[in-house]
């Protein structure tokens, strides 16, 4: 894979959320950074009080270009967060728009397969499952697995949606996905944003698949994790069931559908 297309275009972006990341902000920058294929890195900050943000800055000072920072006035949620980067990743032109951890629980070896699903797989948005292939969690008690993996299986149940870990935060969309979606529609902030956003991605006929990942519970600093959290994934459900029906939702395509049009040529039957 290379580093960078020949005209220098932006391909790959990293979105990752932080809030007191000290511990984790330029490991985890400098690991994405290294990998073979080049992923750029946006940071969404949401004033930690930790001195996080001014971590971030040293790294864009260190790879200019290739490192970037949001920085928020407060926590405004993890769905908010990531429709900002969206946003900035669309504005700036990238072709494959990921979410990752601050943490490390998420590989960004992995990151790599994700590109790959993606860009030479079929996949519009690719997923890195915990449960695809069985249950791959490290370090997790088991009361949390368990709540995790049948929590999935509830959103199955309810949403139709054909994918194992439903509330999986580590994807890659292809930048089509995001436009076509409607982002400003997007309404859950914590963990449902996770499921509201596969549920539309499937609903505007996108393809959305799942590639097995190992899961490794945080080794520094605080999980986010919160019994709140989980409530508003699994009511949250019920709204998003409900609220999907007789809406209309933009269709794969129809983006460049609208393009041609504009342009005076119609599309083709």
């Amino acid at each position: 894979m290379s580093s960078a297309t020949a005209d220098g275009h932006r391909d790959s972006l990293v979105i990752i959320p932080m809030y007191n990341e000290k511990e984790n902000a330029a490991a985890i920058i400098e690991a994405v950074l290294a990998l073979p294929h080049r992923f750029d890195v946006l940071v969404v900050d949401d004033n930690s009080p930790d001195g996080t943000a001014d971590i971030v800055r040293g790294k864009i000072a260190e790879h200019p270009g290739r490192v970037h920072i949001i920085e928020r006035e407060g926590k405004l949620g993890l769905g908010t967060a990531y429709i900002t980067g969206f946003k900035y990743a669309l504005d700036n032109g990238y072709d494959y728009i990921f979410e990752m951890d601050a943490d490390f629980s998420h590989n960004p070896q992995d990151l790599l397969k994700l590109y790959e699903a993606c860009s030479t797989g079929g996949y519009d948005v690719a997923v890195g499952s915990r449960y695809v292939t069985g249950v791959n969690v490290v370090n997790w008690p088991m009361g949390r697995v368990l709540m995790s993996y049948f929590a999935s299986k509830y959103v199955r149940m309810v949403t139709g949606l054909h994918i194992h870990d439903t509330t999986a935060g580590f994807c890659c969309y292809r930048a089509e996905v995001l436009r076509t979606m409607e982002l400003d529609k997007i309404r859950f902030k914590g963990y449902a944003f996770q499921i509201e956003m596969k549920f539309t991605a499937t609903k505007c006929g996108f393809k959305v698949g799942e590639v097995p990942i190992i899961f490794v519970n945080r080794v520094l600093g605080t999980s986010k994790m919160s019994s709140g959290i989980f409530g508003e994934a699994l009511f949250g459900v019920m709204r998003l069931k409900f609220g999907s029906w007789g809406r209309k939702y933009p269709q794969k395509g129809s983006l460049g559908a609208k393009a041609e049009s504009k342009s005076g040529t119609e599309p083709q039957a």
